[in-house]
């Protein structure tokens, strides 16, 4: 490490890895935004899954000021975030066969809508399986995911493939194996990982795709407002009204 103090190189590292995304994402970004404005325009509904720390950006784009109010939140009990207890067990259930295939088949996944998988490691049952069977029913799925991961570890499913095997579509976030930034020598394991703010960027930049898209082709985009503004709740009011048989988290 340089003699630059961690948080300038830790944000140097995260500044580094958006321009990577920027400059070698740009064609995927496109191409998802695209395929989630189709999505809409097409009357099908649009959902985001992720597990542990990946949840988080997947927790992004659900209700947010700014964001797509059509985008809903596919939970997994047990795995989305770290609120479970113990919190290992949300790891563990990463790896379960034939959770991902009962999720599904207990959502409202249907043909003809779109699911983002966010997995960083993409090698565990869990997100293998669910892009496995989500396309097997029609849905289109956008992979989010460190490529590196395929190339640097052993998968965790039966079949010996990663999300990235099993999608539409992927973007690649560019985080190294193992997610952490920074080493020192008076510290024994590497620190600082960045997946969050990366994948959350990424995936933000996927929505600006989406938003755009469909202005261009004479279509509103159902975005939402802050409530914290003026007038913010009754704007709100009236996109869920007119979107509410595609938005999930108000039932």
């Amino acid at each position: 490490m340089s003699d630059r103090a961690p948080a300038g190189q830790f944000l140097d590292a995260a500044i580094g890895l958006l321009q990577r995304v920027r400059d070698e994402e740009a064609d995927s970004i496109a191409a998802a935004g695209t395929l989630l404005a189709d999505t809409v325009a097409e009357g099908g509904r649009l959902f985001a899954f992720g597990a542990g720390h990946s949840s988080l950006a997947a927790q992004d784009l659900v209700y947010r000021a700014g964001g797509l109010a059509l985008m809903n939140l596919l939970a997994v009990p047990g795995v989305v975030g770290v609120d479970v207890m113990p919190a290992p067990l949300g790891s563990a259930l990463e790896r379960v066969d034939g959770l991902a295939s009962a999720v599904l088949d207990s959502s409202p996944l249907r043909a003809g809508d779109a699911l983002l998988i966010i997995s960083l490691s993409g090698r565990n049952a869990l997100p293998v399986e669910m892009a496995l069977h989500a396309r097997a029913l029609g849905v289109k799925v956008i992979g989010v995911t460190s490529v590196a991961y395929a190339s640097e570890t052993k998968s965790r499913h039966a079949s010996g493939t990663y999300l990235k095997d099993h999608c539409d579509l992927v973007l690649d976030s560019k985080i190294a194996v193992g997610d952490a930034e920074l080493t020192l020598a008076t510290v024994p394991a590497p620190f600082a990982p960045a997946s969050t703010v990366v994948t959350s960027a990424l995936l933000q930049a996927v929505m600006a795709t989406t938003a755009a898209t469909l202005a261009d082709r004479g279509i509103e985009p159902p975005l939402l407002r802050s409530g914290n503004v003026d007038g913010g709740h009754d704007w709100n009011a009236r996109v869920m009204e007119r979107y509410a048989d595609r938005i999930f988290y108000r039932h």
